[in-house]
């Protein structure tokens, strides 16, 4: 789901970038992995994450992907040029990634998998995409943040099937990721490390 123009001044000011590297580095500490590996981040906007995924997990290559082309458009500006040479920008989909199953050693997802109406397919193909034994790193909030009286009439989301901490846990098993850390602030989101166990 495409982002309306409250979001997109939520993910594209001076803090946002700030408030995702300092979870970069928690997510490094909760997980750390070696450098070199395969990454994607799905829901990638104006390509802040990626930056910091390159800086903090040195990753060898960084598939960079959302569903709006103007963020896309956004991050290809954003970028320098030594770093778009690690960074594929494309368009897709979370719940029909395009690209081959068991091909990622990492994926990073950033306050995505809340925008996406079927969220369970998502996470089927977060598994699909990602190697065995590889690491889903997410940031996610739940409904009480994004669907209140206030919120509801400024942001765009889905309005049925949204899930809660417990609703997610499940359905990351469901999808075969046993959870190594998280952070998790009651009612409103987390911040995890999930590991593909099966």
């Amino acid at each position: 789901m495409k982002l309306n123009w409250a979001e997109r001044w939520a993910v594209n000011n001076p803090l946002r970038v700030i408030e995702q590297a300092i979870e970069i580095r928690r997510l490094k500490r909760m997980l750390p992995l070696p450098p070199g590996l395969v990454a994607l981040e799905i829901g990638c906007g104006r390509g802040a994450g990626a930056r910091a995924i390159l800086g903090e997990f040195e990753p060898s290559r960084i598939h960079a992907m959302d569903v709006d082309t103007e963020m896309l458009d956004k991050a290809r500006r954003y970028l320098s040029e030594a770093e778009k040479r690690k960074v594929s920008l494309f368009t897709g989909d979370a719940a029909a990634l395009p690209l081959k199953s068991r091909s990622v050693d990492v994926l990073f997802g950033f306050g995505c998998l809340h925008h996406v109406q079927d969220w369970r397919l998502a996470l089927a193909e977060i598994g699909r995409v990602l190697k065995p034994q590889g690491v889903y790193f997410l940031e996610e909030l739940y409904p009480s943040l994004y669907q209140n009286f206030i919120t509801r009439h400024i942001l765009l989301h889905p309005a049925t099937d949204r899930f809660t901490g417990d609703d997610l846990r499940q359905g990351l098993a469901d999808a075969g990721f046993s959870l190594r850390d998280s952070i998790e602030w009651k009612g409103l989101g987390i911040l995890a490390a999930a590991v593909k166990s099966r």
